[in-house]
C-alpha cells in the first residue's frame, strides 16, 4: 500500500481560431475586443453564477446559466468550453446532482483556462 497515485486534472482547452478570425473580420478590431472583452466577463460571471445556484440547488438558474454560457462561448470560439457548459446544462436538467457536481468541477478548470488563452491571443494581436 506504499503506492498512492496522484491525478493532475490538465485538459488540453480547444479553441476555434476561425471564429474568432471571423469576428475581427466583421467587426474590426475595436468591435471584435469589445464584444470578446464583455464575453470573457459574462463567462467568468456566469461561472460564479453557476457555482452558488448549485451549492443553493438551484437548478433550473444552474441550467439557464449554463445554457447562455454556450451560446457566448461559441461566439468566440471556445468550443471546449461552449461543450463542457453543455454538459452541465444536461446533469441540472437531468437531476443528476452526483454528475453535475462533477461537471461543474470541470466547468471551472476549462473556464479558467480558457479564459487565460482567449486573453493571452488577444495579448498576441495588440
Amino acid at each position: 500500500m506504499d503506492n498512492i497515485a496522484i491525478f493532475r486534472m490538465d485538459e488540453v482547452v480547444r479553441l476555434d481560431p476561425d471564429r474568432l478570425s471571423g469576428l475581427y473580420a466583421q467587426l474590426g478590431n475595436v468591435g471584435a475586443d469589445e464584444i470578446v472583452c464583455r464575453a470573457m466577463e459574462e463567462l467568468a460571471a456566469r461561472i460564479s453564477l453557476i457555482r452558488v445556484a448549485f451549492s443553493r440547488n438551484e437548478l433550473d438558474v444552474v441550467y439557464r446559466g449554463a445554457r447562455g454560457m454556450v451560446a457566448i462561448a461559441e461566439q468566440i470560439g471556445l468550443s471546449s468550453l461552449a461543450r463542457v457548459a453543455g454538459s452541465v446544462r444536461e446533469c441540472a436538467a437531468a437531476d443528476d446532482r452526483v454528475a453535475l457536481a462533477a461537471t461543474l468541477e470541470r466547468l471551472v478548470r476549462v473556464g479558467d483556462r480558457s479564459l487565460t488563452e482567449i486573453w493571452d491571443l488577444q495579448d498576441l494581436s495588440v
